[in-house]
């Protein structure tokens, strides 16, 4: 092992393992990556869900050295500065009608925790305060804080943290190979499962739960697409018993599936709404939570001077993380990439079928310019690693999630770049044997 790879301790990495052998990025520009060998790999990715954009922007840029020449750095307690009004106004803009109100925070992690917070505040600020109760989802991801591990449904990210926060349980997820195999778009089976929900409430209580967390789209636990009307029941149910519904379009938001938002492309609108990642394009830092106008007005009585919510970071709203992100909104609307994913979906679609018949692939699912494709389980270890290791050594990155490789590419793909990554990861694919 190098010295220089000793002291940094790599987050969700098999450390010895990586050392070992390391992977090293170096430059970045536009669909492509250039290792430290010098060495182009194009970004099947989009870095890690987050530069939808591209790499290299450079207005992006520009807006972040212009603005820590103006100032680096500003605080939100009892203070402000323009651009964090101004970006809040243009997130509400292109969010869900009706979720006005924008809290900023550093990370989808931060967003998710912010929003949970939000949620159990709320139910008491309204005299619910029973309502202390969160539902989440098995496979579900809403990052690592213990407020998004205790909601979240990935037992590798649980199991080593002790007792998490109580009152939690969760619903079914929804991936049903069996019925659901190579579907395109959104599966025809499986929206019932959204009825588990009432289930849930016999059993504890409308009067116990505060509120239901999901992805709209599940990204980490390997691209899980949820059924047609499955997010719509999610939505009556809730609404039915006083039950916010949160979505977490942190993998989600920002042009990934051919919206802004999913909640707009697939026609739900939650009560609140987490995002981070493409919200800097990458290249800084932020999240942020938008919520509805009637929550926001549940926490604006008693007297003026009162702090309404007792929460948020150092960073909420950190000004030149807004340059970035007003510079990203100002790419997404100049060159309509919010909507790109719909334009290319169905050639999207057609370049993966030229995977179903390879050995090992058992499922691929995809809507928007995402993907996963599911690869059958082996004894020697997941088949998607060795996929991973392959691909990158041949110029091309994608992620690798258990036994499922994840696609999620910048929005500005081209057609050709489409087909070379199908090319390269056939040919990582076939070599399994």
């Amino acid at each position: 092992m190098s010295a220089a790879t000793d002291h940094f301790w790599m987050p969700f990495t098999a450390n010895r393992q990586f050392k070992a052998n390391p992977r090293l990025l170096e430059r970045a520009e536009g669909m492509y990556y250039t290792d430290v060998e010098g060495r182009t790999v194009l970004d099947g990715t989009a870095g890690l869900w987050c530069c939808n954009a591209g790499h290299g922007r450079p207005e992006i840029t520009e807006a972040v050295s212009r603005q820590l020449s103006q100032m680096d750095y500003a605080p939100s307690f009892q203070m402000g500065h323009p651009l964090a009004f101004e970006l809040a106004e243009r997130l509400a803009q292109i969010g869900p009608s009706g979720l006005n109100r924008v809290f900023f925070t550093n990370s989808g992690s931060e967003s998710v925790d912010t929003a949970l917070k939000l949620a159990l505040a709320y139910q008491k600020a309204i005299g619910q305060g029973s309502r202390t109760r969160l539902i989440g989802r098995e496979m579900g991801y809403h990052g690592v804080g213990f407020g998004g591990i205790s909601v979240g449904g990935m037992i590798n990210n649980r199991r080593a943290f002790g007792p998490l926060l109580p009152g939690v349980d969760h619903l079914s997820h929804t991936l049903d190979i069996e019925r659901n195999a190579f579907t395109k778009g959104l599966p025809e089976q499986g929206a019932e499962k959204a009825d588990e929900l009432e289930r849930l409430v016999t059993l504890h209580g409308a009067e116990t739960i505060a509120a239901v967390i999901v992805e709209p789209m599940s990204g980490s636990a390997g691209v899980i697409i949820p059924p047609k009307g499955y997010l719509q029941r999610l939505r009556e149910i809730t609404r039915k018993h006083g039950i916010l519904l949160i979505f977490d379009e942190v993998i989600t938001g920002f042009g990934r599936v051919g919206e802004a938002f999913a909640s707009q492309r697939w026609g739900v609108t939650p009560d609140i709404l987490t995002c981070a990642k493409g919200l800097t394009n990458g290249t800084l830092p932020m999240g942020a939570v938008l919520v509805s106008d009637s929550i926001h007005q549940a926490f604006m009585t008693g007297p003026e001077s009162a702090i309404e919510f007792f929460h948020g970071y150092t960073y909420s709203g950190h000004p030149v993380a807004c340059a970035a992100a007003l510079a990203t909104l100002d790419i997404y609307a100049r060159e309509d990439l919010l909507h790109k994913a719909i334009e290319l979906e169905a050639y999207w679609q057609s370049a993966l079928d030229l995977l179903k018949d390879l050995p090992s692939v058992v499922d691929i699912r995809t809507v928007g310019l995402v993907a996963g494709i599911q690869l059958a389980p082996d004894a020697q270890g997941p088949k998607a690693y060795r996929v991973f290791t392959q691909c990158f050594a041949d110029g091309l990155l994608v992620r690798a999630s258990g036994d499922v490789i994840a696609l999620s590419p910048p929005l500005i793909i081209s057609k050709e770049q489409i087909d070379q990554i199908m090319s390269l990861l056939a040919k990582a694919i076939r070599s399994l044997g």
